[in-house]
């Protein structure tokens, strides 16, 4: 794992940055594909693991959420309006009608798990504050500690293009967002903050706060 700021590590992934996953604060965000949990369980050995929490339930964010929910002993954290689709592992609720979101359904996806804590915006979660960011999911939420400015958002923005593995900031696929407005408007929110660092879904850690905000405004606007 790399440390990117005082107790939040990103773990290592195949390909490199392409679907991410954090500890924060003894809180694991996210478990990338249904491909991914003997590596991430192999990464946390020897770690305080207290929870899992997904920023949204899509099939390359949880895929392996139940299976390192049940070897860790460890709950089940969700945003509120994403519950339903987390717990039944149903993630056609959360995503758009679309080939490419069947196909990531079918590819990536994991089975469901109850769902022990649905999380809503000002909840703290691993020395975070949860930030509602719904569009790109219903209930999708994003990550921000105001002390040093540090946000980990999801997929409101993309920091690469995962199938290309051509890094770079870029709004989400249409094909995989449910409301396309709605999430560039969570986009303009998480702007706002500045943040100093930023951490994707799909992506490399980035940290030119100006760059970031200019391509939000610009480039996302509602």
């Amino acid at each position: 794992m790399k440390e990117l700021a005082p107790g939040l590590f990103q773990l290592k992934g195949l390909p490199p940055n392409a679907f991410n996953a954090y500890l924060m604060g003894g809180v694991l965000v996210d478990s990338a594909t249904n491909l991914g949990h003997r590596r991430i369980l192999r990464e946390l050995r020897g770690q305080t693991v207290e929870a899992h929490a997904l920023t949204h339930a899509h099939p390359d964010h949880q895929g392996s959420s139940k299976r390192i929910c049940e070897a860790l002993g460890i709950p089940y954290w969700v945003g509120r309006a994403d519950e339903a689709a987390a717990a039944s592992g149903d993630m056609s609720v959360a995503m758009p009608d679309s080939p490419m979101s069947a196909f990531s359904r079918r590819a990536f996806g994991g089975p469901g798990h109850p769902v022990d804590r649905e999380l809503v915006e000002g909840d703290e979660v691993g020395g975070f504050q949860v930030l509602d960011t719904p569009g790109h999911s219903p209930g999708h939420v994003a990550f921000w500690r105001e002390s040093d400015r540090v946000l980990v958002l999801g997929d409101v923005v993309f920091g690469m293009n995962p199938f290309t593995g051509i890094p770079g900031l870029r709004p989400p696929f249409d094909f995989f967002t449910r409301d396309v407005a709605e999430n560039r408007r969570s986009a303009q929110k998480l702007a706002a903050l500045e943040p100093s660092l930023v951490c994707f879904g799909h992506g490399p850690p980035f940290r030119d706060t100006g760059k970031f905000v200019s391509f939000v405004r610009e480039r996302m606007a509602p």
